[in-house]
């Protein structure tokens, strides 16, 4: 399995991939923020490639110096694999490459069933950032 920046030619599976895993709400709100934060800074978007086929995306951001983990999502048939774990680790990468302040996990309703992938990979209830502050990725 290999972790590596998002592609131009990732496009497709990565929205074929967030149509299969997100609900309806949910991949419409993460599409905006995926296309904004691709045309800010691709870098902080990752995909996991199993078998000539793409079975992770995770996307991050860096808003006011603090790196956030905004949407992860793992084809069905490859979760419980440890994929987001590599994928989470592989961004925590970046941000400490960028020297961000501090790393949290955006929590919306949208992904409250995926933060223990979050503490498995080591983070903690202080890490997840519920406030009523937006990202720019999501307002734009």
């Amino acid at each position: 399995m290999l972790v590596r920046s998002f592609q131009l030619s990732d496009y497709v599976s990565c929205t074929e991939l967030f149509k299969q895993v997100l609900s309806e709400a949910c991949y419409e709100e993460t599409m905006e923020a995926f296309a904004r934060q691709l045309s800010w800074d691709s870098e902080l978007v990752l995909v996991a490639i199993a078998n000539n086929q793409m079975v992770g995306v995770i996307i991050g951001t860096i808003d006011n110096q603090e790196g956030y983990y905004y949407r992860i999502a793992v084809s069905q048939e490859y979760q419980r694999q440890g994929i987001g774990t590599k994928l989470i680790e592989a961004m925590r990468q970046r941000f400490v490459q960028r020297k961000v302040r501090r790393i949290m996990i955006t929590v919306d309703v949208h992904n409250e069933m995926v933060l223990p992938v979050y503490e498995s990979a080591g983070y903690k209830a202080a890490d997840f950032s519920r406030t009523t502050h937006r990202l720019s990725i999501v307002n734009g």
